[in-house]
């Protein structure tokens, strides 16, 4: 079954990025690697935005999950994290509307002073719900189909997002974002290669 595991919003400031608020649909995983996959879909947006050009899009493959996200021109940003079969139109839609939504409630003069923890926005469960059937959404977005001229930028893995020389492995060690445990999740799911090959 077709499948959206988070959806974010984030605010991409010079030299980094910070989450405004997210929303996470877990319930297929394990409860006990909840938390680390939860941790590790948040930092995987947070990279992700940081690696995006200002007004563009891109998704990207990894593994068996799709990380589809949008940096507007006023540097707030959306990631839906997927699976692969989810339409890539609808994931771009739907963080068009939410971004959108978000504006409406929080004027740019806010964003750079917000912290999730502040930010109430019970508008993005609601669309994660509403989203996880995307046939049910896209007879939504049929309505939308102007989805903005923004080319989408296609990558099969993380790593050619990353910068030149970079390694997901360095800057997994080096996240603030991430939990001892969750360093320690990674490494043992790397290892058996097996459960969040997300990671």
């Amino acid at each position: 079954m077709v499948k959206i595991y988070a959806l974010s919003i984030l605010y991409k400031e010079p030299n980094a990025a910070k989450h405004l608020k997210s929303a996470f649909e877990l319930q297929c995983f394990g409860y006990f690697q909840r938390g680390s996959i939860q941790e590790f879909m948040a930092f995987f947006s947070k990279t992700i935005v940081e690696r995006t050009q200002i007004a563009s899009r891109q998704s990207v493959k990894e593994s068996e999950y799709m990380c589809h996200v949008y940096v507007r021109g006023d540097n707030l940003a959306g990631v839906v994290i997927c699976d692969q079969e989810y339409n890539s139109r609808v994931a771009h839609t739907l963080i068009t509307k939410v971004l959108d939504e978000f504006t409406q409630k929080y004027p740019s003069t806010t964003w750079n002073s917000l912290t999730e923890r502040d930010t109430n926005f019970p508008e993005l469960n609601v669309s994660l719900a509403k989203y996880q059937n995307p046939r049910e959404a896209d007879a939504i977005t049929k309505i939308q189909e102007d989805l903005d001229e923004t080319k989408i930028i296609l990558h099969n893995t993380i790593g050619a997002v990353l910068e030149r020389g970079e390694k997901l492995d360095d800057l997994i060690q080096k996240s603030e974002g991430l939990s001892t445990q969750s360093k320690a999740f990674y490494k043992t799911a790397k290892k058996a290669n097996s459960c969040c090959s997300f990671t």
